[in-house]
């Protein structure tokens, strides 16, 4: 699939590209924050430079029965998973150089890092893929 070709906001084009790329990257915004849309197009830009990684952008409201197990208090919030291993959630700053640095550092350790703070079963990479 090409790199460019991906609305990273469509859950199916999603899915797809989850079939063959173990690292999940998603932004967890809503479309009435200010702040996720000057986000967006860093995070944008962002995407191409890890072709390896599936990118994905989320509202927190449009697909709630994606996260409601997960408390989103605050936007920009990332998720970075390895498989179903979730590395990173949290609130970050909107500033892509930040979350480029945090990829690198979690790839150099081959997704072995666990995440506490989400529940132990929920894995926002399996909910994607089981639902159409």
């Amino acid at each position: 699939m090409s790199q460019t070709s991906v609305n990273i906001e469509d859950l199916a084009q999603v899915r797809a590209e989850l079939q063959h790329k173990p690292w999940l990257v998603a932004c967890l915004c809503a479309a009435w924050c200010d702040t996720c849309e000057s986000y967006r197009v860093a995070f944008d830009a962002l995407r191409k430079q890890h072709p390896d990684k599936c990118f994905a952008w989320l509202d927190i409201e449009d697909q709630a029965h994606l996260v409601d197990e997960v408390d989103v208090e605050n936007f920009p919030t990332i998720l970075i998973q390895h498989g179903d291993a979730v590395l990173f959630f949290g609130t970050m700053l909107p500033d892509a150089r930040q979350l480029h640095r945090l990829l690198l550092s979690l790839s150099a350790a081959d997704g072995k890092p666990s995440m506490q703070g989400t529940p132990p079963d929920w894995s926002l990479r399996r909910l994607l893929l089981e639902t159409a």
